[in-house]
């Protein structure tokens, strides 16, 4: 596990389950636009959180790629979901910009509840087929374009599905540190 410090805001990059963050304050799903279960983070949050879940998400689906909305975590350990919709690689364009939209407007609605711990997924990366890199990339540069400005959120996890996928994020943010 890898922990840095940067703007005063903790850095970290984990292997294991979006939904057993139980030190989060919110974890973010990388949602459907429809906001239901289906597979991957999305089908892991919703079963960990309950059918209330997929009910306060009724309300507010759809989404659109890039837009994110927030719910509460119901039988999560944590206070809050923050939804969002990345975009489909090679479809939904322009996709890097419509990622970064992704990684500003979750924390920016964190910041907006005073959530100071959050825990991304690698948003798009899965069914969506983003290249794991490109898309690595895209969410550092974004969360160092926006750290200066963030006066609530003070802890940044991502979670990774694998070993691999966890020293290609903490390599990246290596080169982010350098520059």
């Amino acid at each position: 596990m890898t922990k840095r410090e940067f703007f005063g805001v903790t850095i970290e990059c984990v292997q294991g389950n979006i939904a057993a963050q139980a030190d989060m304050d919110a974890i973010v799903n990388a949602a459907n636009a429809m906001l239901r279960m289906g597979g991957g983070v999305a089908g892991a949050i919703h079963r960990g959180a309950g059918p209330g879940l997929e009910e306060e998400c009724r309300k507010l689906a759809p989404i659109q790629p890039g837009q994110t909305v927030i719910t509460g975590a119901h039988n999560l350990p944590n206070r809050y979901v923050i939804h969002c919709l990345g975009p489909v690689y090679g479809k939904d364009e322009p996709s890097d910009q419509l990622l970064s939209s992704c990684y500003r407007n979750a924390l920016q609605l964190a910041e907006n509840n005073r959530i100071r711990s959050i825990a991304f997924p690698a948003i798009s990366t899965g069914f969506f087929g983003y290249p794991l890199e490109l898309a690595t990339r895209i969410a550092f540069q974004t969360i160092f374009d926006i750290l200066p400005s963030l006066l609530i959120v003070k802890h940044i996890r991502f979670v990774l599905l694998s070993d691999a996928d966890r020293q290609l994020y903490e390599q990246i943010l290596d080169e982010f540190e350098k520059t």
